[in-house]
């Protein structure tokens, strides 16, 4: 198990595409890469297994003013997951979640026409779908992905990350087919610490490895 930093993501993706290999070359395969941050990880594993790679918008609703901390996610589609225990405790009204919902929803509409432009959402149904991000601490955002792909239909749905809290990591084993965390280690804190560069994958990379993805012959041999 890696017990030590991955130097970068696309690193941390070669790793977890080893720990996927049983999916290589299978016509019925998908890999959906969670933005930003989850596609330079979801690119080397799409180019190990031969598979095509797309992307599926989430956005975090954070706690105003404690932002890192979730009260929630919205996934494209319209679905919208709260945590309840969060918004109770914190006793957050419903008009601010509203607030913050319509602010990530204008966020997560401008990378959809950004990342995607004309593309068609691609077919999910009887597909066996990998769903892939740099991480997981709470969860918060892949939990939303999950239950909107889930709507589509797909024949197996697996998460697959580079690195996660291992208790988030098993909560997952009940909500998908598959779960594989190729490091969980103890104690965890935050995704950023198990990344040497963890710095903010931008729009122009999320735009230039997708396009890469999409023509064979810019893939990197």
């Amino acid at each position: 198990m890696q017990c030590k930093p991955y130097r970068d993501r696309a690193e941390a993706g070669r790793y977890l595409a080893e720990k996927l290999a049983d999916y290589a070359d299978r016509p019925d395969v998908l890999v959906l890469a969670l933005p930003r941050g989850g596609v330079p990880v979801a690119f080397e594993v799409a180019r190990a297994l031969n598979a095509p790679l797309d992307v599926f918008m989430v956005r975090k609703l954070g706690v105003p003013g404690h932002e890192e901390l979730a009260m929630g996610a919205i996934a494209s589609g319209g679905m919208r997951l709260l945590n309840e225990s969060v918004v109770r405790a914190l006793r957050i009204k419903p008009e601010v979640i509203e607030q913050v919902a319509k602010t990530e929803q204008a966020e997560l509409e401008r990378r959809e026409r950004e990342y995607r432009h004309d593309r068609p959402q691609p077919e999910l149904r009887d597909k066996t779908v990998i769903v892939i991000d740099d991480g997981l601490a709470t969860g918060a955002s892949m939990r939303a992905a999950v239950v909107a792909l889930r709507r589509r239909r797909p024949a197996r749905l697996i998460v697959a990350v580079p690195v996660a809290a291992a208790a988030t990591c098993a909560e997952f084993r009940y909500e998908v087919d598959e779960v594989v965390c190729a490091a969980t280690p103890e104690p965890f804190h935050a995704v950023g610490l198990w990344y040497e560069d963890f710095s903010q994958t931008t729009d122009v990379e999320v735009r230039d490895l997708l396009e890469r993805a999409q023509d064979p012959a810019r893939r990197p041999t």
